[in-house]
């Protein structure tokens, strides 16, 4: 069964209160589940625990007119900002600077998150956050990884988190979802702990994304966005513990989940002004599952609700629309006038003057078929 499918059970069956013989334990077995808490145990005496707690990073960010955009944050220890040696160096912290900066008001900053926290404690972490802030602007939910680390069946941590996106909803907030993280990109899990981790954290990842979207809110991959850089550069980017990210690491984090807050916000006026997906850079509309599954892939990608034609949904579930709001610098051929040969410029020198950028899997596989026509079913290339 393909990531995409799975996602689409997986969130069906928490949509519908199923449990573990629904979309629970899956294709791995209770043997996988064994092994995984074998390997666990090892883990734990490589990967240290030297940190107690987490900065408290409330309070207000920036300056400006007008009222207080009031942010809160919510779920695990990367909520909590467990590593971080400063308060002002947390996820929260760092986004309330920049939409600050972006908006010109102050940001009031609630952190709820909680350090160990799963996806179960998220309705307790709304009840307090409401309590507080009735009515917040914006939410960041931060969750999943102790999701898989615990073995809580899939479907019940989905089922919650779309039930606190919901509520959030409600309470007339504009969610962003950090999904879940790809925890097979953690050097010191030994194999085949590190491939369990990476399939399940992926499948609850395209899952999660399918609920956030169901329920109104915008879903972001974090998938191994420190990978790459932990792998080259493990002192800079994870704290002591070798899990949790360093200073260095929440700001590559806070980077990806920025874009996403402030346009939820519609700080860049997108609203009144909606821009369509970018084929060259991977964007596209399709249904919510297929899109699920490609953000996986991509870290840094937005997976958030859209309409095709005025309607909702499709035959093959709810309209999504990919957005690749984290740009990485690209290499673009250009004939050198004088040489006559080619030399790779930038995406953004590329950007500047209107260059398509033929990437490797955009076009029609990224969402648009060639009149430019989202099409139910095939408008996105299915995840394999």
């Amino acid at each position: 069964m393909g990531r995409a499918r799975r996602a689409r059970k997986i969130a069906q069956t928490a949509a519908f209160g199923g449990g573990v013989g629904a979309a629970g334990i899956g294709a791995l077995g209770l043997a996988g589940y064994g092994l995984l808490r074998i390997e666990a145990l090892m883990a734990r005496r490589i990967v240290g625990q030297p940190f107690d707690g987490a900065p408290d990073d409330e309070g207000t960010y920036g300056f400006g007119h007008g009222d207080p955009i009031r942010f809160v944050v919510l779920g695990d220890s990367t909520g909590a900002g467990m590593g971080a040696e400063h308060a002002r160096q947390t996820i929260g912290a760092t986004i309330a600077n920049g939409v600050a900066a972006f908006s010109g008001r102050p940001v009031e900053l609630t952190n709820v998150a909680a350090i160990g926290a799963e996806s179960l404690h998220l309705d307790a972490q709304v009840d307090r956050a409401l309590e507080r802030v009735p009515h917040p602007d914006v939410a960041v939910i931060l969750i999943g990884a102790n999701d898989v680390t615990h073995r809580i069946e899939r479907s019940l941590a989905v089922r919650h988190l779309e039930m606190a996106v919901r509520r959030l909803r409600d309470a007339g907030a504009e969610v962003v979802v950090g999904t879940c993280p790809d925890l097979g990109a953690v050097q010191p899990l030994p194999q085949p702990l590190r491939y369990l981790a990476r399939r399940w954290s992926r499948d609850l990842a395209a899952a999660q994304t399918v609920a956030v979207v169901e329920a109104g809110g915008r879903a972001v991959s974090v998938g191994d966005l420190l990978g790459e850089a932990f792998s080259t550069e493990p002192h800079v980017m994870f704290s002591q513990d070798q899990f949790h990210p360093s200073p260095a690491g929440y700001a590559r984090v806070a980077a990806a989940l920025l874009p996403t807050v402030s346009a939820a916000l519609d700080l860049f006026g997108e609203r009144s002004t909606p821009t369509q997906p970018s084929t060259w850079r991977g964007e596209g509309v399709g249904p919510v599952a297929v899109a699920a599954s490609r953000a996986v892939a991509n870290p840094g990608t937005e997976v958030a609700p859209t309409e095709v034609a005025g309607q909702a949904r499709g035959v093959h579930g709810r309209w999504a629309m990919i957005r690749r709001r984290l740009r990485p610098t690209v290499a673009v051929p250009q004939a050198d006038p004088v040489r006559g040969d080619e030399e790779p410029r930038s995406e953004a020198d590329a950007v500047a003057d209107g260059t398509e950028l033929p990437l490797a899997g955009t076009g029609t596989a990224a969402g648009l078929a060639p009149d430019d026509t989202p099409r139910d079913g095939d408008a996105m290339a299915a995840s394999r």
